[in-house]
């Protein structure tokens, strides 16, 4: 068989028809690229070139569009968009060799019928990443203009440096068990450091299938979302609520931390990935389903954690595809969301006790901003310092910013106590 008419790397086309389904707004890349890559079984390498130009594509979205728009003549049809733009990623991006990249995706195109085979061809051997003189936002740091100005304003002289490392790919975080580092090396699987208590691991195969992962001591987890747990201080033997719990990732470490640990979420399926996640682990928590912007009729608790629904500016890197929808109306839309459930949230805590909120957001209007008109609004609780939370932090007017750096979200925490 000739190399024309050799079949396109199935990588690829599970790629592009993933980013098509994520720009198209159908569904957020993680849960997109697992559903695809467990339907086509693909060799390692693969699924490893698929995840690549998923998360490459979105992360570089901003700079390809500023490349391909020159290119591009009235309204590109979604799915020759979605191929399009994973060709010039890997041609000016991945440093996929201009032939290849070529080659694959004019074959690409005529198997899928994505793209017209001759738009493919012209497009992706004219494509030029932006010139070195251009250094807006876009073609710079794959922002929008609006968002690399918030972190601008927010991270201040780290702002160049933060937005640098949100072009990195994601590292593989881990909270192992007192087992988890034996099993793991065993297998040839490689801990390269340690972060807050959470390893970064290089695998020697997928996560799953690795013994530490399936005796239930590695939990994933970014280091600095394990912080906003380690806010809370000792959890031992307290009864804690956690608020907005989502797929319970918090409620286990907090589980495992020896809490005895209430779990409340709005959507009931989430409930379903975390009991099945706790069973794993070997550990337990209470789950409830509820919508946290009415009240919630529980006794209250000594600690309550709200990590709270966001914007998600702060996990760029893990979730590129945010910066494509977000918008500054959006987060205000947020913002007011986080109001109602830090409200009903304080009704939780017994008095003495303490609340901390934590958004993996860097908008002032979902942080500091919002927990200064709660504390305005509820003067029996005041803010206090944050214990040793072990990442990169930045202080804030109230509480503080994990710095997103070297593979680290962008959280922002306080700790807040009710007067006794």
């Amino acid at each position: 068989m000739s190399p024309a008419a050799a079949a396109a790397n199935p990588g690829r086309a599970v790629a592009v028809r993933v980013l098509h389904r994520v720009l198209n707004g159908e569904n957020y890349a993680a849960p997109a690229l697992d559903v695809a890559l467990s339907s086509a079984r693909l060799p390692a390498r693969d699924a490893g070139l698929a995840t690549h130009v998923v998360y490459g594509t979105l992360r570089y979205l901003p700079a390809l569009e500023l490349s391909l728009s020159p290119l591009l003549r009235g309204k590109t049809a979604p799915k020759a968009r979605a191929l399009l733009l994973a060709g010039a990623f890997e041609k000016l991006y991945l440093g996929t060799a201009e032939h290849a990249v070529v080659n694959e995706y004019v074959t690409l195109a005529r198997e899928t019928r994505f793209a017209p085979p001759g738009l493919v061809n012209a497009v992706l051997r004219r494509v030029q990443a932006p010139p070195e003189d251009d250094q807006s936002p876009e073609a710079r740091y794959a922002l929008p203009g609006w968002l690399a100005g918030e972190l601008r304003r927010v991270y201040g002289e780290q702002a160049e440096a933060v937005m640098d490392s949100l072009l990195e790919p994601q590292p593989l975080w881990l909270r192992l068990g007192e087992q988890g580092p034996d099993l793991l090396e065993t297998e040839g699987s490689l801990i390269e450091r340690t972060v807050g208590g959470v390893d970064q691991v290089a695998l020697d195969r997928p996560l799953r299938q690795t013994a530490a992962y399936q005796a239930g001591q590695a939990q994933p987890v970014n280091p600095a979302s394990a912080a906003v747990v380690t806010a809370l201080g000792d959890v031992r033997g307290q009864k804690v609520y956690d608020l907005a719990g989502g797929a319970g990732i918090k409620a286990a470490l907090l589980a495992l931390a020896g809490a005895n640990v209430t779990s409340v979420e709005l959507q009931e399926h989430k409930h379903a990935a975390a009991r099945s996640n706790l069973k794993r682990l070997g550990t337990r928590a209470r789950l409830v389903t509820h919508d946290l912007t009415r009240p919630l009729d529980e006794p209250p608790a000594p600690l309550v954690l709200l990590d709270a629904p966001c914007s998600g500016s702060g996990t760029l890197r893990a979730h590129p595809e945010i910066k494509t929808r977000l918008t500054p109306a959006a987060v205000e839309e947020m913002a007011e969301v986080q109001r109602q459930l830090l409200d009903n949230a304080a009704a939780l805590v017994e008095r003495g006790g303490v609340l901390v909120y934590s958004v993996c957001s860097v908008f002032p209007q979902e942080g500091t901003e919002r927990v200064q008109a709660f504390l305005e609004a509820h003067p029996d609780f005041s803010a206090e310092p944050l214990p040793e939370l072990g990442v990169p932090t930045q202080p804030a007017a109230i509480g503080a910013l994990t710095l997103p750096l070297d593979g680290l979200d962008g959280f922002y925490i306080a700790r807040l106590r009710r007067q006794a």
